[in-house]
């Protein structure tokens, strides 16, 4: 799968994709993991459209993000038979390939940023589409709204071959994950990695590395990976945001999150390091 994003058709194609949106929901069909629909599978399931936004070219083809009218019926039937659900895009990760889960990433992005932004903040008034970037603009007090994006950092803290690992308060299933947390106005990421880990664990670390990062759209996150070696100060949980953290040798590891998860990754990587795998 070959997408290039943009902001506006710069020419016209024979192939159009379309992916359909209902209530930050996305359509799958109930036989395969989540794609884009072909113009003839759109078609065939005869749905209303609301709006609709262009995101860029898929496989050299135009592709649209569209909202529809459907959204509460649990499953929809197209002229041929075949039975479509709708899912939450968090339900698809791990399921789909990376590259389907940053266009479906973007896609909903798309489409939330369009909602939250039909009137202007300042003013009250209606909002419009700028054609020459992605962008809503009132004309009345002259003020524009991009896509949110916030910065976060995810930090995997180590101590020769151990790393410390931390349940979180809003987790809901018993999985162990690096820390993170959001980069506050004024802050570079490195200040916001002390900070966080100060606040979390009450630990200080040093020689901090970039490691990788990912678009992360639940609902607009930007995550930067990072590893941190551990400098001083022994573990003392903040017990509102973390109910539990502890130091893991790295073949004793608790659950963790996911290799589809920018923090899994993190510690894959880390367990590779010391176990030569």
């Amino acid at each position: 799968m070959n997408f290039v994003p943009t902001v506006a058709p710069v020419s016209l194609t024979t192939v159009t994709y379309y992916i359909p949106i209902s209530n930050s929901n996305l359509l799958c069909a109930s036989d395969t993991g989540w794609h884009p629909l072909f113009q003839t599978d759109f078609a065939a399931l005869g749905l209303v459209t609301l709006n609709q936004h262009f995101i860029g070219y898929l496989n050299n083809s135009a592709c649209w993000v569209v909202e529809v009218e459907g959204g509460r019926i649990a499953e929809l039937t197209d002229s041929g038979g075949r039975v479509y659900r709708w899912v939450g895009l968090r339900s698809q990760l791990g399921l789909i390939s990376e590259e389907q889960f940053l266009l479906a990433g973007r896609a909903v992005q798309v489409f939330q940023w369009h909602r939250d932004h039909q009137f202007c903040g300042r003013c009250g008034q209606p909002t419009a589409s700028d054609s020459e970037e992605r962008a809503k603009i009132c004309y009345s007090c002259e003020l524009r709204f991009y896509p949110r994006l916030s910065p976060c950092i995810i930090t995997l803290v180590t101590r020769a071959d151990e790393c410390l690992l931390a349940r979180h308060a809003r987790s809901t299933q018993p999985v162990y994950t690096a820390l993170a947390g959001f980069v506050e106005v004024g802050e570079r990421p490195e200040d916001t990695i002390h900070r966080e880990i100060r606040e979390e664990v009450g630990i200080a670390v040093k020689d901090l590395r970039y490691i990788a990062s990912q678009p992360w759209p639940f609902p607009g996150q930007l995550m930067l990976g990072f590893y941190a070696e551990h400098e001083s100060g022994d573990i003392r949980i903040d017990q509102q945001e973390i109910v539990d953290a502890q130091w893991y040798r790295y073949d004793r590891l608790p659950q963790v999150p996911s290799i589809a998860t920018l923090s899994g990754q993190l510690i894959a990587r880390f367990i590779k390091q010391h176990s030569g795998r």
